[in-house]
């Protein structure tokens, strides 16, 4: 796992490439103009109290010029306050969509690149659960880590200039205390800057002291809200495989549990999130009265006008909010580095994996492209997870328009495509690949979500195939009866197609796409002995310059393939 002692360093690393994308100039002077309107936000803050003392000592006067003076202040500082807070309020939002944008792109591309999110779920070692639930971590994990990140920037800001504006005020409504200890007088100056400062201390130590146990259970509920999220998709998934097995109790039981960790994980977050929140409603009362009554006596002996007592009170409440920032955003701290660390994890497990794609290790297949049309291994061996080798020192080379069996363990064979197109790295040896790509049909194509005709032409867009082409191809693998659902949009065409049907769409994908190096694996095994005959038929007369290896158990294809190789 990363190291989390780099925490802040990290996420530094992570982020600092936004401030230098291509919109920097864009993205630096929002951020800018977000600071200069927090600059705006605090001196408005001290208009209002330097109102507040000016409109206290008017009612003190009994002078009603003085309150209709105010009157027409408060107007100008009203109007201020919100056009300063609405702009601020729709920059932030915009800087905040445009970090979490700039960070899903970039983990996307890397996630979704050449079976990278295939690769990850099969790394093993300190990182083997960096990589779970990647969708959430996309989706929701950095949503949380940028948008909450400028809003604890944003607020330690105004706090850190909070603080500097009312300390100044603070000081100087102080005065000088005398303190009478007998023998000799202390002269304190700016006693309730002293009072604020231990008053914040005390309660950001006791504030930390009771939340600790907050980011702890935060970061597990999100864990198993994850799991559980996860479990259900995955059912729904792979549905039609329940339903055959009648595995539905199993699944009721495996569901059940999933969101018994939830409960488990929501009792321990509401005992932290209760305990912070005694802590914080006690605070806030006494925060109200506890500057009142210090300054009370001043005002009392006729040392402090009612303007300035309320102006000392409320610099010394903004003060120690200021000083507060801590205890007052310890939820959301929890909550966002939380986020921050498992979209980091998440991070550290592609580029580990690059490293280890990148590096010359002699426990790892080499694949490299060249300009002959000939698919060559030398010496490999394909290894399995467990250390198991599944296929030792193969020397084969296939040339363009050859058409190949695979016999033998088809769970081996499988193994021997995936290292081939780059999914499958654990090894030794080397694959030399000509430079046009190889397309490999497993026995489930994927149907994304959208139109019949979109499914069809993935991972072409539906531009690049017309009308006439694919219906011409529906017929000849025997879907005519899907002409009329091209433009049916399905979220789910894996549940309401039948597996056959699906089987003959990833036949009319390589009718379409055309590709000259096919590797099917048990691609039609759903058809009966004579479909699949006919699909291998047509293939091989639609696409006669394409070299073709074939895993399957039937026996009558070997009259298709010019010779067989014996795994």
């Amino acid at each position: 796992m990363f190291n989390k002692n780099g925490f802040l360093l990290q996420f530094i690393r992570l982020s600092a490439p936004f401030w230098q994308s291509e919109n920097k100039t864009v993205i630096r002077r929002l951020t800018l103009t977000l600071f200069g309107l927090t600059v705006l936000q605090i001196a408005i803050a001290v208009l209002i109290t330097e109102w507040s003392a000016n409109l206290f000592n008017a009612l003190e006067q009994r002078s009603m010029s003085g309150i209709w003076t105010q009157v027409g202040l408060i107007i100008l500082i009203f109007i201020a306050n919100i056009f300063v807070t609405v702009t601020h309020f729709k920059i932030k939002r915009t800087l905040q969509l445009d970090w979490r944008n700039w960070l899903t792109t970039k983990l996307i591309a890397q996630w979704m690149n050449e079976g990278r999110h295939y690769l990850i779920t099969h790394i093993q070692g300190e990182i083997e659960t960096a990589h779970d639930n990647p969708d959430g971590r996309i989706a929701e994990d950095v949503r949380i880590a940028t948008e909450s990140a400028i809003d604890l920037v944003h607020s330690l800001t105004f706090c850190s200039l909070l603080l500097i504006s009312f300390t100044k005020i603070l000081w100087t409504l102080s005065g000088v205390v005398t303190l009478n200890l007998g023998l000799f007088e202390i002269s304190i100056h700016g006693h309730l800057v002293w009072l604020a400062i231990l008053y914040a201390t005390g309660a950001s130590i006791l504030g930390w002291w009771i939340g600790r146990p907050l980011t702890y259970a935060t970061n597990g509920r999100q864990t198993v809200e994850a799991n559980f999220r996860f479990g259900l998709v995955n059912a729904r998934e792979n549905s039609l495989a329940i339903s055959l097995v009648h595995g539905e109790h199993t699944e009721q039981s495996r569901f059940y549990s999933l969101f018994g960790d939830i409960i488990e994980a929501w009792k321990n977050q509401t005992t932290a999130q209760s305990h912070i929140l005694m802590f914080t409603s006690g605070h806030s009362v006494l925060l109200m009265a506890f500057p009142i009554l210090v300054s009370a006596p001043r005002f009392v002996l006729g040392s402090l006008s009612l303007g300035a007592l309320m102006q000392s009170a409320q610099a010394f409440q903004q003060m120690t909010s200021a000083l507060s920032w801590p205890v007052d955003n310890m939820a959301k701290i929890a909550e966002w580095r939380a986020s921050v660390e498992r979209v980091l994890s998440l991070v550290h497990a592609l580029n580990k994996l690059e490293e280890e794609i990148a590096s010359r290790d002699p426990h790892r297949i080499e694949r490299i492209k060249t300009d002959k049309p000939v698919l060559h291994l030398h010496d490999l061996c394909v290894v399995r997870l467990d250390g198991i080798v599944c296929v030792h020192k193969m020397d084969v080379e296939i040339k363009a328009g050859e058409r190949i069996l695979i016999a033998g363990n088809a769970f081996t064979g499988s193994k021997l495509f995936k290292a081939i197109v780059g999914f499958w790295p654990w090894g030794e040896g080397k694959i030399e690949l000509p430079n046009d790509d190889v397309i490999f049909v497993p026995p489930r194509p994927y149907l994304p979500i959208g139109s019949l005709r979109t499914a069809i032409c993935y991972p072409m867009t539906v531009n690049d195939v017309n009308q006439t082409e694919l219906e011409e191809k529906l017929d000849l693998v025997g879907l005519s009866e899907l002409r009329e659902n091209l433009d049916d949009y399905i979220e789910s065409w894996d549940s309401l197609l039948s597996r056959e049907q699906q089987q003959r769409l990833g036949a009319v994908r390589l009718l379409l796409q055309q590709p000259k190096w096919i590797l099917l694996q048990q691609a039609f095994d759903s058809l009966d002995s004579d479909g699949e005959i006919a699909i291998l038929r047509l293939i091989c007369q639609q696409l006669p310059q394409a070299a073709i290896l074939t895993i399957t158990h039937e026996s009558r294809a070997e009259a298709f393939h010019q010779r067989m190789i014996t795994l």
